[in-house]
């Protein structure tokens, strides 16, 4: 409760609130955040970038525990706050911008490495983060982000269940994840309404050069475009047969109907009930009927 109220009238004071439209909450427990600094694999000598300084909760133990922290922060008035205050330890460099909009391989560069990123989020922008970090994850290595739980669940969902779906697949493709921890609401300023978790991802390195990424992506967005729908109705689709714009429906439906059978797979059925496995091989079978 004192955390809370310490975390309030610091924002009071300097004429700052939470905003309820991006869902940005505070961490207030310095225990916490060392502890969420301890779990993840960082070394003294590693640049990090956090997403997310607020007022410097993960932003201080992380500075002491490695080389350099490069903060982004889009609310200006946090900017302000910390260029008065002067509290963050001079090997922290803060930045203002947006995250989603940012480039990544302008940060590996001035990095000279791979990234590690650590990033509370505003709940708003949980879904956008992920789809922006396997966009670049060439340039990463690892993030450590916390989620709200229900996002978490998401991200770890076996097939056959509502949760399972397009971030599921694409993230899991390409990196291992880990629960760090679960943080409950008590652990924010405002309290959101469900618990949090801190989930650890790490992108593979060896990449899987038998099918083209950027295909397979196609096929898993396009295989969940309606979720009532067959596998086979879902991917007869201009979208996947770009080549065959003047096709007719049917068509389209028997040249569907041709890739899921050579993938080994049932036309009838849902894209849900897909493992990521069962798309790699849709997405193998489509480069080798389309490409041969």
């Amino acid at each position: 409760m004192k955390k809370n109220a310490s975390t309030k009238s610091t924002l009071n004071r300097h004429g700052l609130a939470p905003s309820k439209k991006r869902g940005q909450n505070f961490l207030v427990n310095p225990r916490t955040a060392e502890a969420i600094v301890e779990l993840a694999d960082l070394s003294p000598q590693d640049k990090v970038i956090e997403v997310g300084v607020g007022l410097g909760a993960l932003t201080l133990p992380l500075a002491h525990k490695v080389h350099q922290v490069i903060g982004v922060e889009l609310d200006k008035g946090i900017i302000r706050y910390h260029q008065r205050e002067q509290i963050l330890p001079e090997n922290v460099l803060l930045t203002h911008g947006d995250i989603l909009k940012a480039d990544f391989s302008r940060f590996a560069k001035q990095i000279g490495a791979e990234l590690k990123i650590i990033a509370n989020l505003p709940y708003s922008i949980s879904n956008q983060f992920i789809f922006k970090i396997i966009e670049n994850k060439s340039y990463i290595t690892q993030v450590v982000v916390m989620l709200q739980k229900e996002v978490a669940d998401r991200l770890a969902a076996r097939p056959d269940c509502k949760e399972y779906g397009i971030p599921t697949i694409l993230l899991g493709s390409c990196a291992q994840m880990v629960k760090l921890m679960t943080l409950k609401p008590a652990e924010f300023y405002p309290r959101p309404k469900i618990d949090s978790v801190v989930l650890q991802i790490s992108f593979d390195k060896e990449q899987d050069d038998t099918y083209r990424y950027s295909h397979f992506q196609k096929i898993v967005r396009t295989a969940f475009s309606n979720r009532r729908k067959t596998l086979c109705n879902n991917l007869a689709s201009p979208v996947i047969f770009s080549k065959q714009a003047s096709a007719t429906r049917v068509d389209l439906k028997k040249q569907a109907t041709a890739l899921i059978v050579d993938a080994g797979l049932h036309p009838g059925m849902r894209a849900e009930a897909l493992s990521i496995e069962d798309f790699q091989k849709l997405t193998r079978a489509f480069e080798h009927l389309t490409c041969s």
